[in-house]
């Protein structure tokens, strides 16, 4: 190639590289508590990384919450809470502020917890009750269970190339305290189908599930967002600690969890 072709083909990926930015992820977790939710961190950034990177994607992670603040944040496209919510007032007001200036965000399972009394508190009114639209966990099964989930939403992209039924990763799965099927700014995306039912094995017969229902995945239609309650593994607690399942164990599964990612990418705010 001649020197001025080389110099002409530079200046063209520069500009495409200013025209078209490469797209990033930035993912917080703390990873301190649960060892099933600490199993899930380890393997969602080990799974997100490789997905982003075979894709073109800048994928990044963190335990650090104070990179949740405006300067960071406007770094990235994406925003995923792989366990937990940030506590601090300045972290929340600039996850509030990204998300209602156009943010993306992603959260998993431990993500929307809130129960009052415990050591995390329903003291968060915009996220548990506005921008999830759940309100407090009220209950969950048990032990750590794979489930036949139903696309609810056959149209979203996040379920596209899904069958209408599909079985899950073995999680703890949560029920919540509003319904969500009555909040006309949620869309539901999955839920459990009755044939996982009995779901759970216990012990406690309140960890069994015999009928309802119950949402697991949905996208609250005045934000770009997606929540998903997977990302507890089974674990043998109280041997070797060992994991005893992976989050990322069902094609399906990840195929709508990437499926979503790209969604949030490409969608903008009107």
């Amino acid at each position: 190639m001649y020197p001025k072709q080389s110099i002409l083909l530079l200046s063209c990926i520069l500009l495409l590289q200013l025209v078209y930015p490469q797209q990033k992820i930035l993912a917080f977790y703390t990873a301190r508590q649960d060892l099933a939710h600490i199993s899930f961190v380890h393997e969602a950034n080990n799974w997100f990384a490789k997905k982003a990177k075979a894709n073109g994607i800048g994928y990044d992670s963190t335990n650090d919450w104070s990179e949740l603040n405006e300067r960071v944040l406007r770094q990235y496209d994406l925003i995923l809470f792989l366990d937990t919510r940030p506590e601090e007032v300045s972290q929340r007001n600039a996850f509030e502020k990204y998300i209602k200036d156009g943010g993306a965000w992603m959260g998993f399972h431990f993500s929307a917890f809130a129960l009052t009394p415990s050591a995390y508190e329903q003291n968060w009114n915009w996220y548990h009750d506005l921008f999830l639209g759940s309100g407090q966990y009220q209950s969950n099964t048990w032990r750590p269970a794979a489930a036949m989930l139903r696309v609810e939403a056959t149209r979203h992209p996040a379920v596209k190339n899904l069958p209408p039924i599909f079985r899950s990763a073995p999680n703890e799965w949560y029920r919540w305290e509003k319904d969500l099927r009555q909040n006309p700014d949620i869309e539901i995306l999955l839920a459990i189908d009755s044939s996982s039912f009995p779901l759970g094995t216990g012990p406690k017969p309140q960890e069994i599930w015999h009928s309802g229902y119950y949402p697991v995945a949905w996208t609250n239609k005045k934000y770009r967002m997606l929540y998903m309650n997977m990302g507890h593994n089974d674990m043998d607690y109280g041997g070797t600690n060992a994991s005893l399942s992976s989050s990322f164990s069902s094609e399906e599964q990840n195929r709508f969890i990437w499926n979503a990612v790209i969604w949030l990418l490409q969608k903008r705010k009107p």
